[in-house]
């Protein structure tokens, strides 16, 4: 087997794509960011990587909060949006029915399957620790509360095939949406009975 070297790049596949929520003087304000990341589980620590340029940037800082909405395929059009409009030139405080939770200034969208309020607790910036020239804002947050409607959850849990999310991938210099496949396997059980292959 030969392996070849190529580009040296983020390549995780596929990532899942989310509209972040931050309220910016006072008003609505989402972006879609393909990079996020769980961290803990107790408490729920969760953290999006966004580009030193979102206007959201400003609203996460200003209120030490935001919020994390998982939009279903359904919502590929207007997910796009998000991330191709600029708060700074754009209004998007009225393209979604919004609704707060116990934070009081994460806004959430109650279009989205899946809304995860965060209170923000660390940043990083990747300035700081590279020699990049486009800088990120890395926020991780405390989910303290989520919200989903019944017909997304099964035994009170999300359902990743009853939400679909849509999820991201770059190929051949290409960023794509996808949905998401068929179930293979039961995670932390299929490979109990794995055994080496004798050559």
């Amino acid at each position: 087997m030969t392996k070849n070297k190529i580009t040296p790049g983020c390549y995780v596949f596929p990532t899942p794509v989310v509209l972040v929520g931050a309220n910016v003087n006072d008003k609505a304000n989402f972006n879609a960011i393909g990079w996020v990341c769980g961290h803990e589980f107790t408490p729920p620590l969760i953290s999006i990587c966004s580009n030193h340029a979102h206007h959201t940037n400003v609203g996460i800082k200003e209120n030490q909060t935001f919020s994390i909405n998982t939009p279903t395929i359904e919502m590929v059009e207007i997910t796009d949006y998000c991330g191709i409009k600029s708060g700074k030139s754009v209004d998007k405080s009225e393209i979604f029915d919004v609704f707060y939770g116990e934070l009081k200034t994460a806004p959430m969208i109650e279009e989205a399957a899946l809304n995860l309020e965060c209170k923000l607790i660390h940043t990083v910036d990747t300035k700081e620790i590279s020699n990049t020239k486009m800088g990120h804002y890395i926020f991780i947050g405390e989910v303290v509360q989520a919200y989903a409607e019944e017909k997304y959850l099964s035994n009170g849990a999300p359902d990743v095939e009853k939400i679909k999310p849509l999820v991201l991938s770059s190929s051949n210099s290409k960023v794509n949406y996808y949905e998401m496949g068929k179930e293979i396997g039961r995670a932390w059980n299929i490979g109990l009975n794995y055994k080496k292959e004798k050559k």
